[in-house]
């Protein structure tokens, strides 16, 4: 990862369970070069939101991160007093959260909750974040932006709260924005709107974007490269073409499968679908966590953790069937 903006090395995150520490987040490494457009997917509950609320040092208590290394532009974040760390949200890394009815507050001004995130990162005075509020809206594609400081949430649609959001994740001129779901609950419409801007933003701003989402949809139109969870690991990482053209785990593929396609289901018939559940985080089962549920399972599966094995010159799996190459370090 030597020319990583991010460097997320064995990552582990952990709650406190009835028999001990419980892992959300077991020893995940992937990164996120200047500029790329990086996807984490997986089903709900895998550990994306968990991991994104990580790198920020966010988890909420009694979490804690229990190991690993989270470098931003080779410094750990891990390391950072308090003080330190909250120079970094907002300014290095700013952050879309997943729903921003609930993450803008309902009693302020969409141009206030703006202005005020200016305002706690730049030396400028009420006016000029004002000001600087007025360019964000505009920026995000906010029509009328001087006249929209005034409304509140409630005010605006679902599509121009979440340009709201990402005015405010902007404010502070980040490297780096994680954007959690951004797409929840909008229309297919406004969905591919917001990823437009996303994109439009990255290459204007020369912004790097971690996307979470489950939806491979979105990661097919908009990111440059995916990494792949299951049950709090990493389990694949590729680009994105080798990745939809040749999917290695058998997770990966199950995924890939279960998306409508015009031909398919649309016929008549049902849907492809991995059988069973992610399991619990409390309840993993011995081996490798997605061997109940996998097509290729074998004896060696239900015995032991596989590592991460290469498969092709940018495309990694963590699964028996790619054993005989030399597994890469343990990690993502």
């Amino acid at each position: 990862m030597p020319d990583a903006l991010l460097a997320v090395d064995g990552l582990s995150v952990a709650f406190p369970g009835a028999g001990g520490d419980v892992e959300v987040v077991r020893r995940l490494s992937f990164s996120v070069a200047p500029g790329e457009f990086v996807g984490l997917v997986g089903e709900s509950g895998c550990g994306k939101s968990i991991t994104a609320l990580a790198l920020l040092r966010l988890v909420p208590e009694p979490g804690r991160i229990t190991a690993g290394r989270i470098l931003l532009e080779g410094e750990d974040l891990l390391e950072l007093a308090e003080p330190e760390m909250r120079r970094v949200r907002g300014r290095r890394i700013g952050m879309i959260f997943q729903e921003p009815m609930s993450a803008l507050n309902p009693v302020l001004s969409v141009g206030f909750q703006i202005a005020e995130a200016v305002r706690v990162h730049h030396a400028v005075s009420r006016r000029e974040a004002r000001e600087e509020a007025v360019r964000l809206l505009d920026l995000v594609a906010i029509a009328a932006p001087r006249q929209r400081l005034k409304d509140y949430p409630h005010q605006l649609s679902g599509g121009q709260r979440q340009r709201v959001m990402i005015a405010i994740a902007l404010a502070a001129k980040p490297d780096l924005v994680i954007a959690d779901e951004p797409t929840t609950a909008l229309d297919v419409t406004v969905q591919a709107q917001i990823l437009e801007l996303l994109e439009g933003l990255r290459q204007q701003l020369g912004l790097a974007v971690l996307l979470i989402t489950h939806d491979l949809a979105v990661v097919a139109e908009t990111c440059d490269r995916v990494v792949v969870m299951y049950a709090g690991q990493g389990v694949e990482e590729a680009p994105v073409e080798p990745l939809f053209a040749a999917p290695a785990h058998p997770y990966t593929r199950g995924l890939l499968a279960a998306v409508p396609t015009l031909g398919g289901a649309a016929r008549g018939g049902d849907l492809p679908a991995i059988p069973g559940q992610v399991p619990e985080p409390a309840s993993l089962p011995a081996g490798c966590a997605f061997h109940p549920r996998c097509a290729d399972v074998m004896d060696e599966c239900r015995q032991r953790q596989p590592e991460i094995y290469r498969v092709a010159e940018r495309q990694t799996a963590r699964c028996f069937l790619y054993e005989g190459p030399r597994p890469e370090a343990s990690g993502s």
